[in-house]
């Protein structure tokens, strides 16, 4: 017993101190762009959660600049505090100077509560907020990032162009909680744009299927934290919404079966976590450059 109190003990301390604050910078290649089209670098951040004391998160993300991105996609989540706003936006600092786009997740309208963890092995946080009256400053936190020039992609759709690249963008607010309205996005893409962008922040297959039916090629998303407790090899035992949990985190393909023109699909494991389990096992916090390329002819 006493053995089992100190394993208990350490590994807590592990989760909550070291891992929690470990970092990591994820890269991948994807070949998604037309032939003869230069290389983007697409910086994925998603579920900072931020509270106002996190210095170490917030320095490591002021950091994120050296890798001199093309563009930058928040998928949500990014304060869990009334006070976090100016915090996150000095965090993200020069990186508002360069294209972004960004859309909502529930815990920037609501503020976090104590909850017990374990409910989540039988239940998501779906309806958690379903009579909720928005107690956080989101449109403080939307306003600061889009008064930098980033678009606001909740329910919205528009175009961007960053370098030479024409880029056609649309996304949905959280719909986790059931305020993605994509009949106002609806309708096929344009092929003619470099590159087709959808970005939510919790990756529903009922909402990945539209995206991917209208022919966007590149799908980004966070929420799931990448399981944030997970067996070793990083084995997620939950996804708290609609993915299967082979597609918890990283790059994969949506639907995960069918033919080769399906969209690609980032799934962000996040930088965060929410203060009230303060804890991260066997999937370390991220950020995710993506290198697009042109693809295979």
């Amino acid at each position: 017993m006493k053995a089992a109190l100190v394993t208990s003990a350490a590994t807590f301390g592990y989760a909550s101190v070291v891992e929690r604050n470990w970092f990591a910078l994820r890269q991948y290649e994807v070949p998604v762009l037309p032939a003869g089209v230069a290389p983007l670098r697409v910086l994925h951040i998603s579920d900072s959660h931020l509270t106002p004391g996190r210095h170490r998160l917030m320095s490591w993300i002021r950091s994120l600049d050296a890798l001199e991105p093309d563009l930058v996609v928040n998928t949500g989540d990014s304060i869990a505090h009334r006070a976090a706003v100016g915090p996150f936006l000095d965090a993200l600092g020069p990186l508002l100077d360069r294209p972004g786009v960004f859309v909502y997740g529930s815990n920037d309208l609501y503020s976090p509560r104590p909850k017990n963890p374990t409910r989540y092995l039988w239940r998501t946080s779906k309806h958690e907020h379903a009579r909720d009256v928005a107690d956080l400053p989101w449109a403080e936190l939307g306003a600061g990032m889009e008064s930098a020039g980033w678009l606001n992609l909740n329910n919205r759709r528009g175009r961007l162009k960053v370098g030479e690249h024409d880029i056609e963008v649309a996304g949905v607010h959280d719909s986790h909680i059931g305020r993605d309205r994509y009949d106002q996005i609806a309708g096929p893409a344009d092929p003619a744009a470099d590159l087709r962008l959808g970005v939510l922040h919790s990756p529903e297959p009922s909402v990945l299927d539209q995206f991917s039916a209208d022919g966007f090629d590149l799908l980004l998303a966070g929420h799931t934290h990448g399981g944030q407790v997970c067996l070793p090899v990083n084995r997620a035992l939950v996804t708290n919404c609609g993915i299967d949990r082979a597609r918890v985190s990283g790059l994969h393909r949506h639907p995960a079966a069918g033919d080769a023109d399906r969209p690609w699909l980032h799934v962000s494991a996040g930088l965060g976590t929410s203060p009230y389990a303060p804890v991260r096992l066997c999937c370390r916090p991220e950020a995710t450059l993506l290198t697009l390329l042109p693809g295979i002819s």
